[in-house]
């Protein structure tokens, strides 16, 4: 209970520092390079693929092994060809 508490703590308050940063860069005319710093940083961070599974794990993922002949014959269907 205390950790969820802590996370979603560091969020609000990382997430308030974040738009603070970009609101100064929107209003402000002095704005510097450190406000940029952290709105550049906060959106790459939204970037982020978080819901990524390993490959292994994945439904309907194709091995490294397979990627070309899966490709290749995707491509052959929406041609309307045949192999």
């Amino acid at each position: 209970m205390a950790g969820r508490i802590a996370r979603r703590g560091a969020a609000l308050v990382l997430g308030a520092l974040w738009w603070c940063s970009v609101l100064r860069l929107a209003l402000v005319s002095d704005a510097g390079v450190l406000e940029g710093a952290v709105a550049a940083g906060g959106w790459g961070l939204s970037l982020l693929p978080v819901h990524c599974v390993p490959k292994s794990r994945a439904a309907g993922a194709v091995g490294s092994d397979r990627w070309w002949d899966h490709w290749r014959e995707a491509w052959r269907r929406s041609r309307g060809l045949r192999g």
